[in-house]
């Protein structure tokens, strides 16, 4: 019995990480440095359903130059307001490093 839930707690804890990662990927493939990518794809798996967070993961690379700026253009061109309003609320506590 108590391998079963420990098994069960273990796969779990692999299904919530992958998407975890997959948003870092993205938001990386996006332009977002490592550090900043981390912080926001923990926050945003949370607030956003799997729909959402694909629709994010097919904007386009922004320049090196004008990362976070370009990219929440990007995602405010996606006219999602729950999309728009998570990211740039992550973006502006991880950034600030409010962010829990």
């Amino acid at each position: 019995m108590r391998t079963a839930i420990i098994v069960s707690l273990l796969v779990l804890s692999a299904c919530s990480a992958l998407p975890e990662a997959q948003v870092r990927t993205g938001l990386m493939h996006a332009g977002l440095p490592r550090p900043l990518a981390s912080c926001m794809a923990r926050r945003m798996v949370d607030r956003l359903s799997l729909i959402q967070l694909r629709r994010l993961g097919d904007l386009p690379k922004a320049n090196s130059d004008e990362q976070l700026d370009r990219f929440l253009h990007h995602v405010r061109a996606l006219g999602d307001p729950e999309i728009l309003g998570v990211t740039t609320s992550s973006a502006a506590l991880c950034v600030t490093g409010f962010a829990l």
